[in-house]
């Protein structure tokens, strides 16, 4: 070890744990403690001893989880809980969250369909979580906000960003992805192994390590700006110092190495093969936890460093260390009836005959070590020996070149477009626009909220029967001779047409007529529009409404609409496909039928914000807007509320026009109005930030008013 003054030499080694210490952190209380979790599924409170200057004593054990603890992290105090809580995530795919006050935990999160090995926390009481599912998820409170899906394997890290909104993940599959509001915003490349760990540096910088032993600078935007190599084996943690320029790092190669000015300035050889986790003390002190149980706390300053006895008998354990081995013998063979890539055989130093572990290069290595080590029942210690062996041994097998992306489907020649045409007559009759009750004079000014919260439902109600008739039957003298409609087939979508727009109309639409809608909205898409615009209008039908959205029907016709709606379609029906949904919010057996289907629903049409098509994004923010009004007054659809703020917040990075940026922000004004976890979610999603802009917008003045009313909301 480096002599000198500002050289780490050992404070203290704690015999805290009966297996691997796999988390370390810094507690919020009392001061000087951190907390550290284990294989042997307890978490633990340690505190500066103030008799022995340099000696930490256990103040706490909290136990929760039915398998091992992986990760652990501290959320900020709060005025509910002023000493702050601690989130910890095992094995048992369960995150624990625990007071300092009880062993057992307040609450457990449940919804990882894997191990949880990464735990970050934010803002508002937001944690990050990350998981061997390929997921990360975030949640508030006792509920999953979101989940983030990209990732093609396990989760190893994720880390919130001081930047509202902006939270990382590492993968398994060697690459970061950068998240903002639920949404992949960037995927950063460049390691060549699974990425272990993350660290913040500052609000555009951060740093991340990974099996392949190199640690990497980054910057949020995307440049790889510097690769630091010292570590000679995997990495699996980091920690920056307050400086924001110095940061320790922990591996494989038994060591803990201190970094300084962008050089490895010391390295400190540890009694143990894996070290797993470090954190930085409030005192500018370094604990590291290892497979061995032990945490050690290493200091630059001379009062806390250990006796001359033990700093001799950390020296002894150092020299003493011997290694355990696997025996490994690959075989290219069929195994069970399967052909395998590679299929191992294991021998576990017991002279029994070797244990074949069978193995795919697509395959997770920690995953597969898991399944082989309870099928032949072999101790969980063995783990990552025989994950790390399979790893090595399988080492530059890859697989075939990733496809190439999809070409950009928005390249059609421009077409007519129903409700477009000239000027905005698309929305004439459309409450949301014009109208004296909206014009900023008559508004007292923004004393009373007329905006939101919005829950009648927005409906696209502009009919031109004539112009929408005479497209049909233009369009039916072209139709392929099997899909023509007869004369009879034609009349009835007439009639139905006139009952559904004459408001004055006493007849009632027949089952036929219904029957004849629903099988020519089948009909091929570069000609089925005037069909679709003639639904749109049906839907809003008491009798259309219940017959075609509920029962069976119903999820016919949602999973129609959602054909109609994908990517590739045209930017016309996907319109009116949106428009028609918005309509259907105009019936009961309609609301349910969306309500039920909200998920699928929700992010299909929000993935339609790419299509520059004012109209398509003005139908959008009406569909969220609907579906906002439904959910105010329901504290505990808080999931269904983090989607409509996630597709409203990820709507307005790209939608430019005023109607349908004024319709998402009634639409976020709506779903936080009353429910302060909606509010907190939505702060931590950094949606104040996301919508300044638009409050100082005057023209029209309803923007800046509307705008300034949710920003009074999220204060």
């Amino acid at each position: 070890i480096m002599s000198g003054s500002n050289a780490y030499r050992l404070r203290c080694s704690l015999p805290a744990h009966e297996m691997d210490v796999r988390g370390l952190a810094a507690a919020a209380y009392p001061d000087g403690a951190f907390v550290s979790v284990s294989r042997d599924r307890t978490a633990r409170v340690w505190v500066p001893n103030p008799s022995e200057n340099q000696v930490f004593t256990e103040m706490h054990c909290m136990n929760g989880h039915s398998n091992f603890v992986s990760c652990v992290c501290i959320i900020a105090p709060n005025e509910t809980y002023p000493r702050g809580l601690i989130a910890t995530g095992g094995h048992d795919n369960n995150i624990c969250v625990f007071s300092l006050d009880r062993p057992d935990p307040l609450f457990t999160l449940k919804g990882h369909k894997n191990t949880v090995c990464t735990l970050s926390a934010g803002k508002f009481g937001t944690i990050l979580s990350g998981s061997w599912d390929t997921t990360a998820k975030v949640w508030l409170g006792e509920k999953c906000m979101m989940t983030l899906q990209g990732h093609t394997a396990a989760v190893w890290a994720v880390v919130i960003l001081p930047e509202q909104g902006l939270m990382l993940s590492g993968s398994a599959d060697k690459t970061i992805k950068l998240w903002k509001a639920g949404r992949c915003e960037n995927t950063y490349t460049g390691h060549e192994d699974c990425v272990r760990g993350l660290a913040v540096i500052n609000e555009v910088e951060f740093l991340s390590c990974s099996n392949d032993a190199s640690i990497r600078r980054w910057m949020v935007t995307g440049e790889c700006v510097q690769v630091y190599y010292a570590h000679t084996n995997y990495i699996y943690s980091l920690a920056v110092f307050p400086n924001g320029q110095d940061f320790i790092s922990t591996g494989e190669d038994r060591t803990l190495r201190v970094w300084r000015k962008g050089e490895c300035s010391q390295t400190i050889r540890l009694p143990a093969q894996s070290v797993w986790c470090c954190c930085i003390l409030p005192d500018g002190d370094i604990a590291v936890g290892a497979s061995d149980g032990v945490i050690r706390v290493f200091t630059e300053s001379e009062e806390r460093v250990a006796s001359a006895q033990d700093l001799q008998v950390f020296e002894d354990e150092l020299s003493k260390r011997t290694e355990v081995c696997l025996d490994i013998t690959i075989l290219r063979v069929m195994y069970e009836g399967k052909e395998y890539d590679f299929v191992f055989s294991i021998d576990v130093n017991e002279g029994g005959p070797g244990l074949k572990l069978p193995y795919n290069v697509t395959d997770d290595p920690w995953l597969t070590a898991h399944n082989f080590l309870q099928k032949n029942e072999l101790s969980p210690m063995f783990l990552d020996q025989v994950a790390n062996f399979v790893i090595e041994n399988t080492k530059g097998h890859t697989l075939g070149p990733a496809p190439a992306t999809s070409t950009d489907p928005f390249t059609g020649a421009g077409r007519y477009i129903p409700g477009s045409g000239s000027g905005d007559q698309g929305f004439a009759a459309d409450p949301f626009t014009g109208g004296s009750a909206y014009s900023s004079s008559s508004l007292p000014k923004a004393t009373t909220n007329i905006f939101f919260p919005s829950t009648d439902g927005v409906m696209f109600e502009q009919a031109n029967s004539t112009q929408i008739l005479g497209k049909l039957r233009e369009l039916n003298n072209t139709a392929p001779a099997d899909r023509k409609l007869s004369d009879a087939a034609l009349d009835c979508l007439e009639k139905l047409l006139h009952v559904v727009t004459d408001l004055k109309s006493q007849e009632q639409p027949t089952a036929e007529q219904m029957s004849v809608l629903w099988r020519t909205s089948h009909w091929p898409e570069d000609i089925v529009f005037p069909v679709l615009d003639i639904l749109r209008l049906a839907v809003r039908h008491p009798e259309v409404n219940a017959q075609l959205c509920g029962g069976t029907e119903g999820a016919s016709l949602c999973n129609h609409l959602l054909g109609l709606m994908s990517p590739e379609s045209r930017p016309a029906n996907q319109m009116l496909v949106l428009r028609i949904l918005c309509n259907c919010f105009s019936g009961s057996h309609g609301r349910a039928l969306l309500l039920g289907h909200r998920d699928t629903v929700l992010s299909r049409a929000g993935d339609l914000r790419v299509v520059s098509n004012k109209n398509i994004h003005v139908a959008l923010a009406t569909l969220v807007l609907n579906y906002a009004g439904r959910l105010y007054g329901q504290p505990t659809e808080i999931e269904a509320k983090a989607q409509c703020l996630s597709v409203a917040s990820t709507a307005l990075e790209v939608v430019h026009d005023k109607e349908a940026v004024f319709r998402l922000l009634v639409a976020l004004g709506t779903t936080v109005a009353g429910d302060s976890t909606a509010k907190d979610l939505a702060r931590s999603l950094g949606v104040n930030s996301q919508i300044s802009k638009y409050a100082r917008v005057s023209d029209p003045a309803k923007v800046g008013e509307c705008c300034r009313l949710v920003l009074d909301e999220l204060k």
